[in-house]
């Protein structure tokens, strides 16, 4: 068993640490190992993995925050301070990089330290490119891969959950169905790719009209859905317009004389899912009908 020192301050000169007190904490290592892995596996979410592994560390170093860094983002815990120095740690499972995980500190960690967090690290590793690859499952399964919006399978989970709050919590929303005028006209004369092209900027510009407590869905092609957290008609007028206006001013949009046409609906407490789809559908149908290039409640 090794006497591990819970570590607070540097002493000037030497760049080494004193202890909170005279008196060492003792910590048996191995079993502190076992127990930080038994933890990390009742999760697959990154940032309980960080929360859990922290608790763990900050048995060895005073840390103000700690960040994850890999191809998915930036995930920290939740009482983060990231204004003191990084110490950054690549974290590596053979030949397969992992990313970087970052510690907080205002205090310089000395190799001893180091060493017995390269321990820790060694736990951290497997659950957490555990819960790395289920976010990605996660991501394929519920997010559109030409886009990034949230997908079909994700809009009816959503909306199932809205339906829910309306009719129990009284939390009224709104449901809006768009699709692109001449999109296929686009696609046959020129190109997928220029197809695609289109598609992309469109999601640009709902994911730029609406607020931040409002989702947008692609369906598959030229179909999106919007549910947006307002029961009012001029609220969704003003979303349309804004909608609109930026598909107008869209340089690629305007050139292959693209536009959209939109339906709304209000929900209302007896709703079902196929109840208040069918009535935006309707008010696209209407929207198509009167000319394109407009939306219509119904």
């Amino acid at each position: 068993m090794e006497n591990v020192h819970i570590l607070t301050q540097r002493v000037t000169g030497r760049g080494d640490f004193l202890p909170f007190s005279a008196e060492p904490t003792r910590i048996d290592e191995p079993a502190a190992t076992h127990e930080l892995v038994t933890e990390l596996q009742t999760s697959l979410v990154i940032e309980d993995i960080l929360a859990i592994y922290a608790k763990f560390a900050k048995q060895l170093i005073n840390f103000s925050g700690l960040q994850f860094q890999s191809t998915l983002g930036t995930a920290q815990t939740s009482d983060s301070n990231t204004t003191s120095t990084p110490y950054l740690y690549d974290l590596t499972i053979g030949k397969e990089h992992l990313g970087q995980l970052i510690y907080f500190s205002q205090y310089p960690l000395c190799s001893a330290i180091e060493k017995k967090l390269r321990v820790l690290h060694t736990a951290l590793v497997y659950p957490l490119r555990n819960a790395m690859m289920y976010s990605r499952v996660l991501k394929l399964a519920t997010k559109d891969a030409l886009t990034g919006l949230n997908n079909r399978s994700q809009f009816n989970d959503i909306l199932s959950q809205k339906l829910e709050n309306c009719r129990r919590y009284q939390r009224p929303f709104s449901l809006m169905l768009l699709d692109l005028d001449n999109f296929k006209q686009v696609n046959d004369n020129y190109g997928h790719k220029v197809g695609d092209d289109m598609l992309k900027v469109f999601s640009e510009v709902l994911c730029t009209s609406i607020r931040g407590t409002d989702s947008v869905f692609r369906f598959g092609g030229d179909e999106f859905a919007i549910l947006i957290e307002d029961p009012e008609f001029t609220t969704n007028k003003a979303v349309a317009e804004r909608i609109m206006r930026l598909v107008r001013t869209s340089s690629m949009m305007s050139q292959y004389k693209v536009t959209t046409s939109i339906g709304f609906t209000l929900a209302n407490s007896p709703d079902c899912e196929n109840e208040i789809f069918s009535r935006a559908d309707k008010g696209l149908y209407r929207a198509k009908a009167s000319g394109r290039n407009c939306a219509k409640a119904y």
